[in-house]
């Protein structure tokens, strides 16, 4: 990471030097293609036929979203046609062996995929497509599907199930399975678990020709706004953006202490937002962060956890949120932007308190920060990369002043970012006096290249909320209220024995699922319990009402949590692989510096005021922000067992009790004074809190730590 001792990091396009891509190399490309799977072929014909394939399903999203009209149920049904069909032409049923003999494999120069690829790909794009090509006549008997509905509708199941197996794994597929074998089995199981189960008629008809099904909610929100949103995230990455925000990260922060671990918070989250994905967020800025914590004396395990759990919660933090979030906005019936909303103030906490652990393990650790001498310019780095904030600006306008829907307003996002794609090589090849031509040219390829990546991108994202939309197409047959009661009957009836076991549940499936089905999953079968249990609840004085969007946002809080959670957590095993550390020993301290984040939806259930729920006044929420930060500064201490020197075991539970006071401020004025008085409940915390911090000052070593 250093050339005579000058950091060298990832220079931005305008510069004329390389951009992220370059730097971060193969590892980069392989570890993000890794977590969506697609891993095809870099020559030969299959490539040229996946590029076309991937560009013209990002130019048909792009027109769905602007000038082409067209129902929202073709476009669902394009939308998954193009996902079959870049999985089946990437992955192949069999890696090697069987059809290395194979004549025609060799004449078509396909390294990894064979012929019967290529027709299950085929197959698969007909099926999608069926329920557009024969819409009338299925429309004209609906519920009663004929022979040729059921064969397409099977074979349209049986193809999803194995291209998800092939892009994301054997997890979802099995579940996927064995909710279909429930809905078939039904009657045949024990009274307790019994269901009335569904003929295959009537199974294949919601499912597969109907918007209770695959073609439901979730697969509506993949393909209209989540497409967009990794569309844009990827051609940010690719234009530079992620290179930019690390930079202007370690060149504001690097020369505090622990500056480069600061910056690595910092930089996660300004990737976070547009990446939307957890794993392409730590190897896209861990690669520089990672060997610079270690640089300054982080331990290799260490400074793995700090960026895989700032890249974790990236998907948390708005303006752009990942997959999950455009998906609660369709089940609670609200817009974008409110979700946004609720999840601004627990977000923004939790990241100031990463922020803090960095600051403390600085501390206990005796490091200092980066020279300045060996740092980038923050002036010229903010100059040199200003044109990448222009498309966060424009999406952020659109969203906020003009309120516009979520899929307008990052689809002029993206416009702005191509133009400046296209006109960036021009510029540098203005500035160097080289012809401009060509420049224009290689622009308008990299422009190509990078919504062609984004397509790619979204096959296991659309998969994944397909195959999710098989388990809430289960769930509406019936077999919800069943296991509605079952969850019941397991949390007996008990609000926070409930809380616990969907914690449990969200992070146990989230080791082998995406977050967005991990979410779906939990969101179908428990959100509506924790609302209904919570309705007779007594707090403060008064019945406890649980926001619906409270009980969503837990569930998404806890999915995106297993991405780090041991012994499967996927971000884990990429920090491992950057830091070269025990990738068990990463996710361990990853999930102990997440502790904090578990808090928070737990939280938020009882206290909605983190949710801005009837809040809308700038300086109320600005005001809640900063007494929420306090409660979680306080509570990262006691579980670092440092503030400002190292702390005792009294001093610990003070902090714990003043986390109590921060975070629900009604403790006090719930018993002494009426609930709408419940903002003087901060004010025994911030006394504990200033206390502690002064008494510590006072006795602090000669040799002080400097903050």
């Amino acid at each position: 990471m250093t050339d005579n001792n000058k950091i060298v990091l990832p220079d931005t396009p305008l510069t004329g030097k390389n951009n992220s891509d370059d730097v971060v190399g193969e590892y980069r490309h392989e570890v993000v293609d890794g977590e969506h799977g697609l891993k095809g072929d870099k020559t030969g014909l299959s490539s040229k036929v996946t590029f076309v394939v991937a560009l013209a399903w990002a130019l048909f999203q792009m027109s769905t979203a602007s000038w082409l009209l067209l129902d929202s149920l073709f476009v669902k049904a394009f939308h998954l046609a193009f996902a079959l069909a870049l999985v089946f032409l990437n992955l192949p049923t069999i890696r090697g062996g069987l059809f290395d003999r194979w004549d025609l494999r060799i004449l078509l120069a396909m390294k990894r995929v064979t012929w019967f690829d290529w027709t299950l790909a085929a197959l698969g794009m007909i099926a999608a497509l069926y329920i557009w090509a024969d819409y009338a006549g299925i429309s004209e008997r609906p519920g009663q599907p004929i022979g040729r509905d059921i064969i397409m509708g099977v074979m349209l199941l049986v193809l999803m199930l194995e291209a998800t197996r092939r892009v994301l794994g054997p997890a979802l597929p099995v579940i996927c399975c064995a909710f279909i074998a429930y809905v078939a089995l039904g009657p045949y199981l024990p009274d307790l678990i019994a269901f009335k189960g569904a003929s295959l008629s009537r199974f294949i008809s919601q499912i597969t020709m109907d918007t209770q099904g695959v073609y439901g909610v979730p697969l509506h929100v993949s393909a209209t706004v989540v497409f967009l949103f990794v569309l844009f995230g990827t051609m940010l990455d690719r234009a530079g953006g992620g290179a930019f925000f690390t930079r202007l990260a370690i060149a504001g922060l690097g020369q505090y202490r622990g500056g480069a671990a600061k910056a690595a918070v910092v930089s996660s989250a300004l990737s976070g937002t547009v990446s939307g994905s957890s794993i392409a967020n730590v190897v896209t800025t861990g690669t520089f962060t990672i060997p610079l914590m270690k640089r300054l004396g982080y331990p290799a395990n260490k400074a793995a956890a700090i960026e895989v759990a700032s890249s974790v919660n990236g998907q948390l933090t708005p303006p752009v949120m990942g997959a999950a979030a455009f998906i609660i906005a369709e089940y609670v019936n609200v817009p974008y932007i409110e979700v946004a909303k609720a999840a601004a103030v627990p977000a923004f906490a939790s990241y100031m308190a990463l922020i803090w652990i960095t600051h403390l393990e600085a501390c206990k650790l005796g490091l200092k920060g980066l020279p300045k001498s060996e740092l980038p310019n923050f002036w010229c780095e903010l100059r040199n990369g200003l044109h990448f904030l222009l498309p966060l600006a424009m999406l952020i306008y659109e969203l906020v002043a003009l309120q516009h829907s979520a899929e307008l307003s990052v689809f002029r996002a993206i416009m702005v970012l191509a133009v400046i794609m296209v006109l960036q090589p021009v510029v540098i090849a203005r500035v160097h006096r080289e012809p401009l031509l060509p420049a224009l040219w290689s622009g308008i390829k990299t422009t190509l290249s990078s919504m062609s990546a984004g397509a790619n991108n979204m096959a296991g994202v659309a998969l994944a909320t397909a195959c999710a939309g098989i388990i809430v197409g289960c769930v509406s047959l019936g077999l919800g209220q069943q296991i509605t009661y079952f969850v019941e009957v397991l949390s007996m009836g008990n609000l926070f024995l409930l809380i616990l076991i969907t914690a449990l549940a969200s992070l146990l499936l989230g080791m082998g699922l995406p977050t967005t089905a991990n979410y779906i999953i939990m969101a179908s079968l428990t959100a509506p319990v924790l609302v209904q249990l919570a309705s007779g609840m007594q707090l403060h004085g008064q019945e406890l009402v649980l926001p619906l969007i409270a009980a969503h946002l837990f569930c998404l809080y806890f999915g995106i949590l297993a991405d780090d959670t041991p012994p499967v957590g996927l971000a884990a095993y990429a920090g491992a692989a950057i830091a070269k550390a025990n990738p068990i020993a990463v996710g361990v301290q990853g999930f102990i510096y997440d502790i904090r984040t578990a808090l928070l939806p737990v939280v938020f259930l009882f206290n909605s005021d983190l949710l801005m729920i009837g809040i809308d006044s700038f300086w109320t929420g600005f005001f809640i922000f900063a007494m929420t930060s306090v409660g979680m500064l306080a509570f990262t201490s006691a579980l670092q067992g440092w503030l400002v020197r190292q702390i005792n075991v009294l001093e610990r539970l003070l902090l714990l009790v003043c986390t109590a006071f921060m975070l629900f401020p009604f403790s006090l004025t719930g018993f002494f004074l009426p609930y709408e008085m419940r903002w003087w409940g901060y004010l025994p915390g911030l006394v504990i809190f200033g206390g502690l911090w002064l008494w510590q000052s006072v006795r602090r070593s000669p040799d002080p730590i400097a903050a």
